[in-house]
């Protein structure tokens, strides 16, 4: 009943800025943590920015300073401000949420999100 999607990718020269959207539907009671996770070719998934639902944020050490992720609970949507793009930023991104229904509460993917940062 809950659906996460993705958007806001493309391609980017490094340097360059993006912003990514995540707009959930459904059933929603409440959206508890959103987050964005990427992964690379090759490489394993990694956590790249997590916010609470009181606002709280945390990001992953190799995008503190240069992204930013925020949500408008009014319009179930999470963002991901990405600045000072590098090509090492290059991945599929996915948005997260742990999203509590009239009756249950968990976790969903979006389909994620393809950004490509050029050198």
């Amino acid at each position: 009943q809950v659906q996460l999607a993705e958007s806001g990718g493309g391609l980017v020269q490094a340097g360059g800025s993006l912003r990514l959207s995540c707009a959930a539907s459904g059933r929603i009671f409440s959206i508890n943590d959103m987050g964005w996770d990427r992964q690379a070719p090759g490489k394993q998934r990694e956590l790249v920015a997590t916010i609470t639902s009181g606002g709280s944020t945390h990001y992953s050490d190799s995008v503190k300073g240069r992204f930013t992720i925020s949500r408008d609970n009014a319009k179930n949507t999470a963002y991901l401000q990405m600045n000072s793009l590098k090509p090492e930023d290059t991945a599929i991104y996915y948005c997260n949420a742990d999203v509590a229904t009239i009756r249950t509460r968990s976790f969903y993917w979006g389909q994620g999100t393809q950004v490509t940062v050029s050198s």
